[in-house]
């Protein structure tokens, strides 16, 4: 099928994803659950490039099975953190601001969420398209890139997970295995993850638009909806905040410093 057509369902889908997900916020009065379903939806945009795209079926198998793992295991654990348990303090904090007009704002906000997954997708619709084979080496450093990012992400949510269920650690900073490196490990191998499709498009005339994805998501993770949002509120609620900030690296894994 045409990448535009890919395009047009693409867009379509995920307006009526998060449509359908605001409609259910307002039932629940919990927006938290546009997290996991924010990652299962991009699983399912990596299968739908895969399967209709009109380029190398070895590229494209690389990029839906590369996807849809990615995004199952992040729409799981995101899941499974979000459901039953009250609404994440970054949306409770944007509905205090928001007053009466919550509904309406939050809509806008779920579409955001459409648009930037819309943008985030062109790292599987490239690949998607081109005609030849990538390399055998481009390959092997897309599967690298893509084990690493998996796999640091699930080891970062696993520590913090395992450090949150000891009570004996409520009110303290998870400072355990990769979190002892990174304030946010599970966001710098979020951005790794995007980088993995990169070396799949090389060769492509339109390569260069995977770069974008991995751009933009460093971009809000560092400066907009990620860290800024999620260290105010860590600030005001651990002592010992202020003192992680300013021996730990905020992104990028590095030795504490002294």
């Amino acid at each position: 099928m045409p990448a535009v057509g890919v395009a047009l369902i693409v867009l379509v889908f995920l307006v009526a994803v998060f449509s359908a997900v605001w409609a259910w916020q307002l039932r629940s009065g919990n927006a938290g659950m546009v997290d996991p379903v924010w990652a299962l939806s991009l699983g399912m945009l990596a299968l739908l490039y895969a399967w209709l795209g009109a380029g190398s079926l070895l590229a494209r198998v690389l990029v839906g099975v590369g996807g849809a793992v990615w995004g199952a295991r992040l729409g799981g654990h995101l899941w499974r953190r979000n459901a039953g348990k009250p609404e994440d303090a970054r949306y409770r904090k944007l509905r205090e601001e928001w007053g009466a007009s919550a509904a309406r704002n939050m809509f806008g906000f779920f579409q955001l969420q459409a648009a930037v997954s819309m943008f985030l997708s062109i790292a599987f619709a490239v690949p998607s398209y081109r005609a030849d084979s990538p390399s055998a080496l481009a390959m092997a450093a897309a599967v690298a890139l893509w084990l690493m990012a998996v796999t640091g992400e699930a080891l970062a949510d696993r520590q913090l997970r395992s450090f949150a269920a000891n009570p004996l650690n409520r009110g303290k900073t998870c400072r355990v295995g990769l979190w002892r490196y990174s304030r946010h490990p599970n966001y710098f191998f979020e951005c790794v993850h995007w980088l993995a499709y990169v070396p799949l498009a090389i060769g492509s005339p339109w390569a260069w638009l995977t770069l974008l994805p991995p751009v933009a998501m460093a971009w809000l993770l560092v400066k907009v909806s990620g860290v800024p949002m999620l260290e105010a509120h860590m600030h005001a609620t651990r002592d010992d905040y202020a003192e992680y900030t300013r021996t730990t690296s905020v992104l990028i894994p590095w030795p504490p410093r002294h």
